[in-house]
């Protein structure tokens, strides 16, 4: 009877995550480990990774989660497509890597409401950067 409570778990965990991702603002980008921290399980970024890939939702940038130090990660196998998505919202792109990752970082504000944790930003454009 553990199953259905561990699927229920991993769906949860997945809508926080699209939820997450769908408040990147274009321009900016995230972390898969930003994006498990945000969804509750900040060791989850692999987990965010596989999520990511499986996600088939055009209304989730999915291109604007990176990997770690600003190298792009994967992309279902497709990085020019990631690439060039990033470059059409006016993010520099290198061939491996994110220029001015620190920059074009998004750091969402959290707060805690009634219905459990969401995001704001102070400016309401859905996240501010550090640094």
């Amino acid at each position: 009877m553990t199953a259905p409570a561990t699927r229920s778990s991993a769906s949860e965990f997945a809508n926080r995550v699209l939820s997450a991702v769908r408040r990147i603002p274009a321009g900016r980008v995230a972390t898969y480990g930003d994006i498990a921290a945000l969804a509750g399980k900040p060791r989850a970024s692999r987990a965010v990774g596989n999520i990511m890939r499986n996600c088939a939702d055009p209304a989730v940038p999915c291109h604007r989660v990176i990997a770690a130090g600003g190298a792009l990660g994967g992309y279902g196998g497709y990085l020019q497509i990631k690439r060039e998505l990033l470059r059409a919202e006016g993010v520099e792109v290198g061939m491996g890597r994110v220029r001015g990752f620190e920059r074009l970082r998004w750091h969402p504000i959290p707060h805690k409401s009634r219905r459990g944790g969401s995001f704001r930003s102070p400016s309401g454009g859905g996240g501010t950067s550090r640094g």
